[in-house]
C-alpha cells in the first residue's frame, strides 16, 4: 500500500501540477497521519472525520441551485479527484512552502479540474443546507473560494494530525458532510454542504498528499 500510494505521489508531483516542479526542497510523501507541517502549494485530501469519505469533486454539474461543478463526500482512498492544492488568497503576500496559522483565509483549488472549493447561498441538493460548489479557474476567483481555518486544541499551525473546521467567510457557513447519499449521478456519494452551527460532525482531517517543506526565512 505504501508502495503504491509513493507511486501514485510521484506522479502526480511530475505531472500534475507545475508548482511541484520548481519546488527547490523535497515534497513529503504522506500516506498516513504523520503531523506533517502542512503549507501553501501542498497536495493533500481532507476526510470528514465521522464518516472517513474525502473531500471529493469532478467535472459533473449539479442539477439544481446554482448548477455549478459539484463536491461530494467519496468512500474510496485511492482516486485522484479528491486532491486539492491549498492556495493562499491574492490578497496576502504568502507564498508557496509559507505555515498556516488557525484563523486564516484560505483557498481550496481542485487539482483536476482547477476549480476552487466555492459556496454561496444557493440550498444544497438533499439537505437544503447551504450548497458547496466548485468554481472558476486558474485566473478567476472570487471571496466566495475563501474558507477560514480553524485549528481544533492548542496547535497554533496546521499540520496533518489536527482536527480543524472551514469556515465560509461570505455565508459563515461551516463546511460539513453527513451520511445522506446521492442515489443517481453521484450514486454511493454524499453530500458536502455548508452549515451554519459550529458542530462535532463538522470536523476535517489532512490525510493522503504531497507536503512541500516548511520555506526558509530570508
Amino acid at each position: 500500500m505504501a508502495i503504491s500510494f509513493f507511486g501514485i505521489a510521484v506522479f502526480l508531483f511530475l505531472t500534475l501540477d507545475s508548482d511541484y516542479t520548481s519546488s527547490s526542497a523535497a515534497p513529503v510523501y504522506a500516506p498516513t497521519t504523520e503531523g506533517v507541517e502542512i503549507t501553501y502549494g501542498s497536495l493533500l485530501k481532507l476526510m470528514h472525520e465521522k464518516t472517513k469519505y474525502r473531500l471529493h469533486s469532478h467535472d459533473v454539474p449539479y442539477g439544481s441551485g446554482s448548477g455549478q461543478q459539484s463536491v461530494t463526500g467519496f468512500p474510496n482512498v485511492d482516486d485522484a479527484n479528491s486532491y486539492w492544492i491549498v492556495r493562499p488568497i491574492p490578497e496576502t503576500s504568502a507564498k508557496q512552502g509559507d505555515s498556516i496559522k488557525s484563523g486564516t483565509i484560505i483557498r481550496l483549488q481542485h487539482m483536476k479540474t482547477r476549480r476552487w472549493l466555492h459556496s454561496h447561498l444557493h440550498a444544497s441538493p438533499i439537505s437544503g443546507n447551504l450548497e458547496v460548489s466548485c468554481f472558476g479557474d486558474d485566473g478567476n476567483s472570487d471571496t466566495g473560494d475563501y474558507w477560514r481555518l480553524e485549528i481544533e486544541g492548542k496547535g497554533k499551525t496546521w499540520r496533518q494530525d489536527q482536527r480543524v473546521r472551514l469556515r465560509h467567510v461570505d455565508t459563515s457557513g461551516y463546511l460539513h458532510s453527513h451520511n445522506k447519499k446521492y442515489n443517481r449521478i453521484a450514486g454511493g456519494q454524499q453530500e458536502v454542504c455548508g452549515v451554519s452551527e459550529k458542530r462535532a460532525d463538522n470536523v476535517w482531517l489532512a490525510v493522503e498528499g504531497v507536503y512541500l517543506p516548511v520555506s526558509e526565512s530570508k
